[in-house]
Formats: C-alpha cells, sequence, structure tokens
C-alpha cells in the first residue's frame, strides 16, 4: 500500500501522471475524432436535437446505458460501496429499478405522442405556451443539477489522474473538461454525442468487467472472502466512524438505519431514484433517437440488460476497493469517495490500468454531460425560444442557431457549478437531481398519459410546485449547511462548510419523500379547480400514444 500514495501538502499524486494524461488525451483525440467523422453535413435543427431518428432499438439502447451510467455509476456508487457497505448499493438498485418504470409506462408512449423534447408530449393537449415555458425551466433546473455531479467527478478523477494540488488547480482541470464537451456537443449534436456513448458504453463495461474479476481473483472468486477483506481493512482504518461499524458494511444500516431521521431519508432516497428515470430529460429524449416505437420499447430493453449486468458489477469494485483501498486513502484522494474505483485499478494493474480506467471514466462524463446539454439546450431552443417567445414563428435556422448558443451558456454555468460541487459524492448529486426530476417531471407526464382530466393549471401546479418545492428543501437541508465537520479531516459534508453558517430547517438530505407526493398533489388539485378540459383533444392524444398513428407526419413535418 506505501507504493500507492505519494504525500503531498493537500491531497495525493496516484501513479505515473505522464502516462495518464497521455492517456486521457488518446481518448479525448479518439472520441473527438469520431464525433467530427459522423458530423459531416449540414446540420438542422432536427439532427442536432434527435439525429432524425437514424439510430436502430440496439444501438440507442447501449447509448441509453452509455448515457445512464454516469460518473455517479461508475465513480460514485463504487465510493458510496466502499465507504457505506450495502447501503451504498442501494444507489445501484435504485438507478436499476427505476427503469421498469421507464420501460412500462413511459418509453413507447413517449414516442409516438413527441418529436423532439419533453414539452411536445407534455403540452400535447394542453395550452401550448405557459406548458413549454414550465417544462423547459425544469428541465433545465434537472439538467445544471446533473451536470454538478458530472463536473464534479470530472474535477476529481483528472485532479487524482494529475496529482493536480490546490482548489485553483482542480477548477481549473474543470474548465478544461467543460470545453472538450462543448466541443462534442457543437460538433457532432445528438449524431456524434450518440456514438460517442455507444463507445464509451462498450468500454466502461468492459473495464467494470476486467476490475470484478481481477478483484475476485485476488478473493479466491469468493464473495464472502471479499466481504470479510473489505471488514478486516475497514476496521484497522483511522476513521473512528467507519471503523467502530466495519462488520456492518454486510448489512443494511450503516449509513442510512442509524436513527429515525436516517431511515426516513433512505425512504425519501428510495422514492427519488426510482421515480426520477423517467423523469429525467436527457434519458427521455433519446426515445426520438429511434424511428418507431417499437424500437423505443426494445432500446430500453437492452438498456436495462446492459445497466444490470454493470450495477452487479459495482457491489465487487465497492467492497475490492474497501479491502484493497481502504477508507483511509479514498478519503484522503481529491474527490474523495469518487475516486475509489480508480484507486483500486491502480492497486490492482499499476499506472496502466489506472490510466486506462480512468480514461474510460472521463468519457464516460463528457458523453454523458454532452446529453445532459443536448437535452438542455433543445429545450430552451425548442420550447422557450421558439414556441414560448416567438409562438413557433422562427425558421429551423435560427432555432438551431439558438440552440448551440444556449449550450454555449448552460456550459459555462456547469463549469460554475462544478467548481463549488466538486468535494460532494457524484452519487449523492446525482440523487438529488433524481429528486428534482420526479417532483417537477414525473407526475405532468404520467398525468398527461393517463388521466383524461389533467388540466393547464394543473400541470402549472405539479411543475412549479414540484420544481420549488424539490429545490427549495435541498437549499434548506442539512446538503447545503448544517452538517458538523468530519473530526478527522475538518471538512464538513455540506456544500457551506463554514460551521457558523446553519440555515438549514428540512431534516432530510433527500427532499423526495415530501416535494414528489406534493408535485401530484397540486397537479390534481389544479385540475379539478379548472374548467379547461378537452375530451376530443385528449382521445386524440390516447390514440397516437397506443397506436403511433401520426408519428411519420411529424418526424417528418
Amino acid at each position: 500500500m506505501s507504493a500507492l500514495l505519494l504525500p503531498a501538502a493537500d491531497t495525493i499524486a496516484v501513479g505515473n501522471p505522464t502516462l495518464n494524461i497521455g492517456i486521457f488525451l488518446g481518448f479525448v483525440v479518439f472520441t473527438l475524432g469520431i464525433v467530427i467523422k459522423v458530423a459531416g453535413g449540414k446540420k438542422t435543427a432536427e439532427q442536432y436535437y434527435t439525429s432524425a431518428g437514424a439510430f436502430s432499438g440496439r444501438q440507442n439502447g447501449i447509448a441509453i446505458a452509455g448515457d445512464y451510467l454516469s460518473a455517479a455509476s461508475f465513480l460514485g456508487i463504487a465510493g458510496a460501496i466502499a465507504l457505506s457497505g450495502l447501503d451504498g448499493f442501494l444507489y445501484s438498485i435504485g438507478f436499476l429499478v427505476a427503469w421498469l418504470v421507464a420501460l412500462l409506462l413511459v418509453a413507447e408512449l413517449m414516442r409516438n405522442i413527441g418529436r423532439f423534447t419533453m414539452a411536445d408530449v407534455l403540452s400535447y393537449r394542453l395550452k401550448q405556451r405557459p406548458v413549454r415555458i414550465a417544462t423547459s425551466v425544469s428541465v433545465m433546473c434537472v439538467s445544471l443539477f446533473y451536470l454538478l455531479a458530472q463536473m464534479a467527478g470530472a474535477g476529481g478523477l483528472v485532479s487524482l489522474l494529475l496529482g493536480v494540488t490546490g482548489e485553483a488547480a482542480q477548477n481549473i482541470v474543470i474548465a478544461i473538461v467543460g470545453v472538450v464537451m462543448l466541443a462534442y456537443v457543437l460538433i457532432g449534436g445528438m449524431k456524434g454525442t450518440t456514438w460517442v456513448q455507444i463507445i464509451k458504453a462498450v468500454l466502461l463495461i468492459a473495464g467494470a468487467a476486467v476490475i470484478t474479476v481481477w478483484t475476485l481473483a485476488k478473493f479466491g472468486f469468493s464473495i464472502t472472502a471479499l466481504f470479510q477483506g473489505a471488514i478486516d481493512t475497514t476496521a484497522t482504518s483511522a476513521v473512528e466512524k467507519t471503523a467502530s461499524n466495519a462488520d456492518k458494511l454486510t448489512t443494511y444500516g450503516l449509513k442510512y438505519g442509524k436513527d429515525t431521521v436516517t431511515k426516513i431519508d433512505f425512504i425519501s432516497l428510495s422514492m427519488a431514484l426510482v421515480l426520477g428515470t423517467a423523469g429525467l430529460p436527457h434519458v427521455l429524449q433519446r426515445f426520438y433517437t429511434v424511428p418507431t416505437a417499437k424500437e423505443a420499447r426494445r432500446s430500453v430493453e437492452w438498456a436495462i440488460w446492459l445497466i444490470g449486468g454493470f450495477y452487479l458489477l459495482t457491489l465487487v469494485i465497492g467492497f475490492g476497493a474497501a479491502a484493497l483501498v481502504g477508507p483511509d486513502t479514498i478519503n484522503a484522494a481529491p474527490g474523495k469517495a469518487n475516486a475509489a474505483a480508480p484507486l483500486l485499478a491502480y492497486e490492482l494493474g499499476g499506472s496502466w490500468l489506472l490510466g486506462i480506467i480512468s480514461g474510460i471514466a472521463f468519457a464516460t462524463i463528457l458523453a454523458v454531460v454532452a446529453g445532459l446539454t443536448i437535452a438542455a439546450s433543445a429545450s430552451f431552443a425548442h420550447d422557450l425560444y421558439k414556441e414560448g417567445f416567438k409562438k413557433g414563428q422562427t425558421s429551423g435556422d435560427t432555432e438551431f442557431k439558438v440552440a448551440r448558443i444556449a449550450a454555449v451558456v448552460i456550459g459555462l454555468v456547469a463549469i460554475g457549478g462544478g467548481m463549488l460541487a466538486k468535494s460532494q459524492n457524484i452519487a449523492f448529486l446525482v440523487a438529488l437531481a433524481f429528486a428534482v426530476a420526479a417532483s417537477a417531471n414525473l407526475p405532468t407526464i404520467l398525468y398527461s398519459l393517463f388521466w383524461k382530466g389533467f388540466t393547464t393549471k394543473g400541470a402549472l401546479w405539479s411543475i412549479y410546485g414540484g420544481l420549488i418545492a424539490s429545490i427549495g428543501l435541498i437549499i434548506f437541508s442539512p446538503v447545503v449547511s448544517g452538517k458538523p465537520a468530519d473530526p478527522k479531516t475538518g471538512l464538513s459534508p455540506s456544500m457551506i462548510t463554514n460551521p457558523a453558517i446553519d440555515f438549514h430547517w428540512f431534516p432530510l438530505d433527500n427532499p423526495g419523500l415530501v416535494s414528489i407526493p406534493l408535485a401530484f398533489f397540486l397537479g390534481w388539485l389544479g385540475s379539478v379547480l379548472s374548467k379547461e378540459h378537452d375530451a376530443q383533444k385528449y382521445a386524440e392524444m390516447e390514440v397516437r400514444s397506443l397506436t403511433g398513428h401520426g408519428v411519420a407526419e411529424a418526424v417528418n413535418h
């Protein structure tokens, strides 16, 4: 273990920084070359948003896996399992089960009704302008929360690769990541981004499989021996809080079973994870990149198998990091928990495996961030600018230009946010994005698809109510202020690390338990208090959602 770490002033360096940056740049050049190759010709708004439905169900399913298996899946969950045991694995279970909601309730119906964005579905039988504006605001908020997690993961990962020390240096790294991501989006649009996601998914699952088999080989391919190794290493760590509960790594309750508040917080987290996926704009937009609703359902089936297999691998990777690396080393690294998987790769295969795995993880971040940016910029240009501000009176070329400008602005905001959130566990940050998506988007989607009495007022109350409630509760939760500093590191797990600043009054880390039911209630209340109702339009939407009639005309419009 002593050969693993090189102590520095306030961080550690891992492996050979020259080799690391060489592999890292190789991945960037390779993926950027693919983007340039597939992005030839003049792009329209339709090609930028959805690649004009050019992908098969299998291709899109692999791309969905690439889009969904983000830095949170690879870095954050592995770190959460390494430090919290099976409580960290609950993230994997939640993220996977969430796909059943997307598959059974929304995938095929969304593809049959919509064309470019989530707002195409939500505004189909309601008043276009107010619903599109509300949806666009929600989409951009959810996307920015998700972007924070990815950018934070990028900063910690590349800082680990290069042995970067200090706040300023890590901020520069995050800025560089943002610039490369914008190049993907502006050059390749959805088509280029999709191919990067396909390649990235294959590499990520293959890389995780290699680490898994290698780790199991260290313990005689015995899960029991692996778990015992994690317990033994953790028990000797300097992290008193974890060491005193080392035997609880293999049982639930280490993090979410300590008291009543943490148990309720677990319920809240579970609701956000399971219900959030079907409300994520960048996932929903992927359903429009296939030519038919049948292919949309097929793509989700492919995604479930790939994602499910990957999440099983995270269990071994997380416990392997706990056993072979240890919580002290993980907590000392840039990005802390987010560094568990790269550190395990270094322990197993040295600088080369570290560089390869970190390069794959970096490609993961770039692909996911690019997909998020496209979804947010498409919503801004198509829903907010074209339909909201211009009332549909604008050309496709102008809309395309606005989308590209919006992508740049969103990228800059993501860079700034990533700098502020770089010390947070990214699986946890993604859980907050899921809570906002489940609160602001999912109730409106389900009501629009399945309730004949849903109205514009109900949609607006549900979207804005869920959005304000979820973000407001996050601001006034211990996530932002109020958590005491760790006695060993002196760092607070809250975003505001000054112990004198504490304005939290909401006790839970995740707001889903309150904000999701509230959004459903507001959608119902707004609808029953409204006189508006268009039975004919609902019948038309129902026929189209179930049969796909009219999809070709919409796509070729």
